[in-house]
């Protein structure tokens, strides 16, 4: 591991300015992944500004009935906070899929945001990777590819970001607060991810010295939410694929749906050609394949991967079928894939 400096911030103005003229350092949260990179030599800091200490773990209403949830936050604090459990349940049933219980009471919000891939070569510092030094290959189209993505993926890049959280976040059209040495920003959660294009080592649209402070949270969905995931083992791992859905039914019609994937894209996936199909419908499972049918039509499986596909309309179908005849949240069981 490459020697690093270390230093605490007091406060977000402090921690910002630690950055700023140091183009390579980075913030220090729960640490779950980073120092587990920096293991790995995946990336080498030459700093580390701990942030974990400033006042950023707070979840309170908001003023429009919605919630704001600190960066700091702890994720097992989330999913247990009660605004969490009983308004937006897909984000607690999310968190809660998403690790052990060991990591998420280290990990924090700020921090599973800006979590990278699992994709094998990029953690393989002896095999070529466009995330990791661009221009030098992606050996995963050719290679083992049966985890990554069907959708949004490019000639660079077929990596997968691999948050639970995120997921449920995008379907709840979460905001996020940032600061940096310019000011003070937000950006939908639904455009803080990025898909590879050709620059696959940018993952989110954060710029260098930026922190993040808080995802803000509007007022909950009416109707149920849940969240759904797939997995190789019913233990901690990461999803083949996950659905994080609200859904809104009145009289047997999709009055409202928002609907979100993970495990398929570089980024969580927003279900808009699906949503789009369904406001109006007649909340059936009929409705509900076919609208999977409309959003899944842009996948581009690779070799080993297309299994991938109908798992995701079959794991939207479930989840919003769930909804739709409980009226409620969807629970949350775990699959496995063979």
């Amino acid at each position: 591991m490459r020697r690093f400096a270390y230093t605490r911030a007091d406060d977000v103005d402090a921690a910002i300015a630690a950055l700023a003229d140091c183009p390579d350092g980075v913030f220090l949260g729960g640490g779950t992944n980073l120092v587990d990179l920096m293991k790995l030599g995946v990336v080498s800091p030459g700093l580390l500004v701990d942030v974990s200490r400033l006042p950023l773990a707070e979840v309170r209403e908001t003023a429009g009935g919605g919630l704001w949830i600190g960066a700091g936050v702890r994720n097992s604090d989330l999913a247990a906070h009660p605004a969490v459990r009983s308004r937006y349940p897909a984000l607690s049933q999310a968190v809660l899929a998403g690790a052990s219980g060991q990591l998420r009471n280290a990990a924090t919000t700020g921090g599973n945001l800006l979590q990278r891939t699992r994709c094998l070569y990029f953690q393989d510092v002896g095999k070529p990777c466009n995330k990791r030094v661009p221009g030098s290959g992606c050996p995963a189209r050719e290679g083992v590819h049966r985890d990554l993505a069907v959708l949004g993926h490019s000639e660079a890049c077929v990596a997968t970001h691999p948050s639970d959280m995120a997921v449920a976040l995008a379907a709840l059209d979460a905001v996020v607060h940032l600061r940096g040495p310019e000011g003070g920003r937000t950006v939908d959660l639904t455009d803080f991810h990025r898909l590879p294009g050709d620059a696959p080592h940018l993952d989110t649209v954060i710029r260098h010295g930026e922190l993040v402070l808080a995802v803000e949270l509007p007022p909950p969905p009416t109707g149920g939410s849940g969240y759904r995931k797939v997995r190789d083992r019913a233990s901690f791992a990461f999803a083949l694929v996950s659905v994080a859905a609200a859904l809104d039914v009145r009289e047997g019609t999709v009055h409202d749906v928002r609907l979100a994937f993970g495990g398929l894209a570089h980024r969580p996936w927003r279900a808009r050609a699906a949503e789009d199909a369904l406001r109006g419908s007649r909340a059936t499972e009929e409705s509900f394949g076919r609208a999977a049918d409309a959003e899944l039509a842009a996948a581009e499986p690779l070799r080993d991967n297309a299994f991938k596909v109908p798992l995701a309309r079959n794991l939207a179908v479930r989840v919003l079928s769930g909804l739709a005849g409980r009226g409620g949240t969807a629970a949350v069981t775990e699959g496995t894939a063979s």
